[in-house]
């Protein structure tokens, strides 16, 4: 008997080289796959070779109907895609539709809120929503210290002060990461992202040991989408800032931590800048004894 064709994955694809990771993965699988890509955020430049279509971001009931179409079931929802007013949205009917039975508070509350209601929606829409890191299992890392650059006493202890401040702002749903040094908190992350958080601290490091970047996983957010992100990229903003390392939240649950994008690319980056790059149990690291800086 012939085995029955692997049903596509759906991907509803923003910016940058996540969704890209995803399809990649998911094609090498032998599954084929279906995207929609957000105007103005993904670019189909770089789909050539994959089905696709593009379409605004308000425009949900035909983002929706192309999957369908596609008879895709299983969805992800990776990339870059900057929040806009509920007003510039220009949603079409089955928008309006689905933004009421997201429902007001989930519209203009944080990010994890809304995320939360919208997997909510997909869900009872028929579809199943799954993690980018379900489908390319290399982008959570271990435990450990890959790099040749290893933490030292004051390092570690930034480290823990930023879990105590990134968990803080976690629960507030407000960011997932901050900056340290030498015990002070330089910044913290807002709707501006890492890379914004990084450049203003180039104006506020102190003298003395480089701070350090520390991002984990929100304590309520869904754990299938907006998940923490490094890479390359981030090695390079937190050099030109003057850090001396990045500590990431580690695998967990089998599919939950920090997603670290090109990985190998990312430990390269780091061992040029002398940078460390960490990946902890937060909550194991914080059992530990508090190091004399």
């Amino acid at each position: 008997m012939t085995a029955p064709l692997p049903t596509p994955l759906g991907i509803l694809a923003g910016g940058g080289v996540m969704p890209l990771r995803v399809a990649d993965a998911a094609r090498r699988a032998g599954r084929p796959v279906f995207a929609v890509l957000v105007e103005g955020f993904a670019d189909p430049r770089e789909w050539r070779g994959v089905p696709h279509e593009v379409v605004r971001l308000g425009a949900i009931g035909r983002m929706l109907g192309l999957i369908r179409q596609a008879r895709a079931r299983q969805l992800v929802l990776a990339g870059r895609i900057k929040r806009p007013s509920i007003l510039s949205l220009r949603l079409d009917g089955e928008g309006v539709r689905l933004a009421a039975k997201v429902g007001r508070r989930a519209l203009f509350g944080g990010d994890d809120a809304l995320l939360s209601a919208v997997l909510t929606v997909l869900r009872e829409e028929g579809f199943e929503p799954i993690g980018a890191q379900q489908v390319f299992a290399d982008l959570l890392m271990e435990s450990g210290c890959p790099t040749r650059a290893q933490p030292d006493a004051q390092a570690l202890s930034d480290i823990r002060r930023g879990i105590g401040v990134a968990r803080q702002l976690g629960a507030a749903d407000t960011g997932q990461g901050c900056v340290v040094q030498q015990g002070l908190v330089l910044a913290v992350e807002a709707i501006e992202g890492t890379d914004a958080m990084l450049a203003r601290c180039r104006e506020l490091s102190r003298e003395g040991p480089g701070g350090v970047l520390v991002k984990l996983v929100k304590p309520a957010q869904s754990k299938l989408v907006d998940l923490p992100v490094i890479g390359p990229d981030t090695i390079r903003a937190a050099a030109a800032a003057g850090l001396r390392g990045v500590a990431v939240e580690a695998r967990y649950n089998v599919h939950v931590g920090t997603i670290v994008l090109d990985r190998a690319a990312t430990i390269s980056e780091a061992d040029a800048a002398g940078l460390f790059l960490l990946a902890l149990d937060a909550d194991a690291f914080l059992k530990t004894e508090d190091p004399e800086p």
